[in-house]
């Protein structure tokens, strides 16, 4: 019997990017019991779909990625499902993609590891490049690396599209913090659920492509280098969460050091800024500072500019 599996994107303003990811969804070899859709567009994206197993939930106000994971998290809870297949809209899992996640899991568990998430390994076909997990050490964040025999490694955090997530965890857990709003979800999750002894693993052989800022690629010689461009409201909320989560998971003297990696990361920031992006460079650089200012102060609101 097949396990039952809620799928869940989130879509914003691009309905051409929606229905492409709900096609590839919905033809996957194993079948998903209902799609529960969050719709933060100012009109509705998605009309007059024939089909009783799709949600659409509209909120033309915008709740962003994080609320909407926690209204589906709750749905799914309530309704019994097993599992909650994560999506952002301009993510394309492969056909075969649910098939291998459930089959990982399922030889996780029978070698009594406590799962919380296992999800596919995301790739960037604009900047040819793939998106891992993500580590918490001590005081920062760091991108996983892996090697291509490796057919699965763990995680403290994979990216939320794609995640495949075990309902009875997440039920034992506390669910993510809703006023994150964007970027920085998926750390933010990925600790809770380790933190209650649940484990999160990238299974790499399941892939899915998936649209990662807007890449630009700087090449100096023989180094080649990839450049994400964000919008100024990205830039804030990368600042503001990543800074808010390193300090609030850094224990003792590492609040120190995390506070000064936060500061030297932005400053970082703010210099290829002023280098690699064309447009709006004063507001993105303003966006950054603010965003890191709030999170040192914990204002998690949505007010910036």
């Amino acid at each position: 019997m097949e396990p039952k599996v809620l799928a869940y994107i989130t879509i914003y303003e691009d309905r051409e990017a929606a229905i492409k990811c709900l096609q590839a969804i919905e033809s996957q070899t194993i079948s998903i019991d209902s799609i529960f859709i969050v719709d933060n567009s100012h009109k509705q994206l998605l009309t007059n779909l024939d089909s009783r197993s799709i949600l659409i939930h509209h909120f033309p106000s915008n709740i962003g990625i994080s609320q909407g994971l926690i209204l589906a998290l709750k749905w799914g809870i309530q309704k019994n499902y097993e599992f909650l297949w994560t999506f952002d809209q301009d993510s394309i899992p492969s056909s075969d993609c649910l098939a291998i996640l459930l089959a990982e899991h399922q030889n996780l568990t029978q070698q009594n590891q406590p799962i919380g998430i296992v999800a596919p390994l995301a790739f960037d076909c604009r900047s040819q490049s793939f998106i891992g997990g993500i580590n918490f050490k001590n005081d920062k964040f760091i991108h996983c690396t892996h090697n291509e025999f490796d057919q699965i490694y763990e995680c403290d955090a994979p990216i939320t599209s794609g995640s495949l997530i075990d309902l009875h965890a997440a039920n034992l857990s506390d669910l993510p913090i809703a006023n994150l709003f964007i970027d920085g979800v998926d750390f933010d999750y990925g600790l809770k659920l380790k933190q209650q002894g649940f484990k999160n693993f990238v299974v790499t052989k399941a892939r899915l492509e998936h649209n990662y800022g807007t890449p630009i690629a700087i090449k100096i010689l023989n180094f080649r280098w990839i450049f994400q461009s964000y919008s100024p409201l990205r830039y804030y909320y990368s600042c503001r969460n990543t800074t808010y989560l390193a300090l609030n998971y850094a224990n003792k003297f590492y609040k120190v050091t995390a506070a000064i990696h936060r500061i030297k990361t932005t400053i970082l920031k703010i210099a290829a800024i002023m280098v690699f992006e064309k447009i709006n460079k004063h507001q993105k650089i303003y966006a950054c500072l603010l965003g890191t200012y709030h999170g040192f102060f914990n204002k998690l609101d949505r007010t910036w500019l």
